[in-house]
């Protein structure tokens, strides 16, 4: 994780819109349950990567954007900012925020497919954490091959937290960051790519969640459910 120290900032950085979210927001469940609400950026613009003030201020927010987010807001509340980054063999990396309690390791996250949300802290290791996402990775092109854990504050004096432009830098580190190898097992991931394509077949406007261990999934977006 390599960390370097960054202060956080200060509550008068924040403008007041954003320090009553912070306020508000005080737990991991929390910021999970803010992200849900939010409208998923697809970016029909041009691509983004707001920080917390861009999301904060454009009301939307795609997985990196809401990762960071998580990041700023529970960093407030003494929660240090590390986010975990998975590579897929179709280069669609996904990023989530992670943190750790006296039960284990969690994560607060936002995506497209409900499989890729947080998950509770139940975890014992980041490996453990980033193992849960495996299968839900599986779609018609991906499939994990390696995570790292990055604690945000590497990036120094760089505002990836409340920057008024795009944080592109952050993507590029995190691209950049050394991942550890996740081997799965060819049979199992042949498996679950012919059932999820058999769903989407039957219902192509559907995502699936008939993954195992959904009890240690935090509660989805409406729009999953």
């Amino acid at each position: 994780m390599r960390a370097r120290n960054a202060e956080r900032p200060a509550p008068g950085a924040f403008t007041g819109a954003e320090q009553r979210v912070i306020r508000r927001l005080k737990t991991p469940a929390a910021v999970q349950h803010f992200l849900n609400e939010l409208p998923y950026n697809k970016e029909l613009s041009g691509e983004t990567l707001r920080s917390f003030r861009g999301v904060i201020r454009h009301g939307t927010a795609h997985c990196l954007e809401a990762a960071l987010s998580a990041a700023v807001i529970l960093e407030q509340h003494g929660y240090p900012p590390l986010v975990l980054s998975f590579e897929s063999i179709d280069h669609l990396d996904h990023v989530i925020f992670v943190y750790r309690t006296t039960t284990g390791w969690g994560s607060v996250a936002r995506s497209r497919d409900p499989g890729l949300h947080g998950r509770r802290p139940v975890f014992t290791t980041p490996r453990n954490l980033a193992l849960s996402y495996v299968d839900p990775y599986v779609d018609f092109t991906g499939r994990v091959t390696a995570y790292a854990v990055v604690d945000l504050r590497v990036m120094g004096t760089y505002d990836w937290r409340l920057a008024d432009v795009n944080v592109w830098k952050v993507e590029r580190m995190l691209l950049d960051w050394p991942h550890r190898k996740i081997r799965t097992s060819n049979r199992r991931f042949a498996r679950w790519r012919a059932r999820y394509r058999a769903f989407r077949k039957q219902f192509p406007d559907r995502k699936p969640i008939f993954y195992p261990r959904r009890d240690r999934w935090t509660p989805l977006p409406q729009e999953f459910r």
